[in-house]
């Protein structure tokens, strides 16, 4: 036998040899697609059955009463009209009430992220006495069901004479709901490495530098987060509005449309209408923070 036939027979024996495959993969790799396949069209239907309300209310709000009144609220539209929101709007006092939806939206959101993110830095990055029994307190306080508490709350606001103010709405809201911002944002916040804080205070930064400068920067994405759930709470809300307000006038946008349903009886068109004027503000706050509203699902969760 020459050298180069032992090289090719040497070269042969080193290359591996092909490994078939298994004909068992061929019926997994289906079965998977079936699968993905099987979750896409469930999760299809369950969207379209989910937004099937919201469109029905869309159409109906563009319709004219004629419209509704001779082919039925479920029927194929024969009309396309904004004389809805406009009636909604001016004569159903929905601008009004937007307005003070945002009255109280906007500074009880500032104020409750304002004081819990100040009492979270203290009770997260210092070692200060019962600090576990203040948080559990602030906790336990969220636990209680609102509907024992409405009597009190009224009763409460009337004899410090705040009562049917939108302030006094603005101080209920923050009351019942910084505990559980604080708890939050504690959770947050002691996540934060405490050799910043050391070096801040090397540096010879006051607390209050430590909080403003250091601290509140690095919990941004935790308050963005908040932000956006608590506007959402704040202004959908309805049971504290009608427990502290009484006048037409200062009810929010979530009361108000209650007083429209009890004004447009059978005209649909202006109660949908209505509806989607209440529901564009969070709608607009949930696009822009999308991102921020899954974050804040788990927020604190791990740390």
């Amino acid at each position: 036998m020459t050298a180069t036939h032992v090289s090719e027979t040497v070269k042969d024996r080193s290359e591996p040899a092909p490994v078939p495959t298994p004909a068992a993969g061929r019926p997994f790799a289906r079965g998977r697609a079936w699968r993905t396949t099987g979750f896409h069209v469930s999760a299809g239907l369950l969207s379209a059955l989910w937004l099937l309300p919201i469109v029905l209310v869309l159409v109906t709000s563009t319709r004219t009463f004629d419209d509704i009144a001779a082919h039925g609220v479920g029927s194929w539209p024969h009309s396309f009209t904004f004389h809805g929101f406009r009636q909604a709007w001016v004569d159903g006092g929905q601008q009004q009430a937007l307005i003070n939806s945002v009255l109280v939206s906007v500074p009880t959101v500032l104020l409750s992220l304002g004081l819990a993110s100040m009492a979270a830095f203290a009770l997260s990055r210092y070692d200060l006495p019962l600090r576990r029994v203040l948080l559990l307190l602030m906790l336990g306080g969220n636990l209680l069901p609102p509907q024992i508490l409405l009597i009190p709350v009224s009763k409460l606001s009337e004899m410090l004479g705040i009562y049917d103010q939108l302030y006094a709405l603005i101080g209920v809201q923050v009351g019942f709901g910084v505990g559980f911002y604080v708890f939050v944002l504690h959770g947050f916040m002691r996540s934060i490495p405490g050799e910043i804080q050391q070096a801040a205070v090397i540096d010879g930064a006051s607390p209050w530098q430590i909080y403003w400068r250091i601290i509140l920067p690095l919990a941004r994405p935790a308050l963005a987060a908040l932000s956006a759930l608590s506007f959402t709470w704040i202004f959908n809300d309805l049971l504290w509005a009608i427990t502290v307000l009484r006048t037409d006038t200062q009810m929010p946008i979530t009361a108000s449309l209650i007083g429209l349903q009890g004004q447009y009886v059978s005209m649909w068109n202006v109660i949908a209408a209505g509806s989607v004027i209440a529901a564009a503000p969070t709608v607009a706050v949930f696009l822009r923070f999308q991102r921020h509203f899954v974050a804040g699902l788990n927020l604190g969760a791990v740390k």
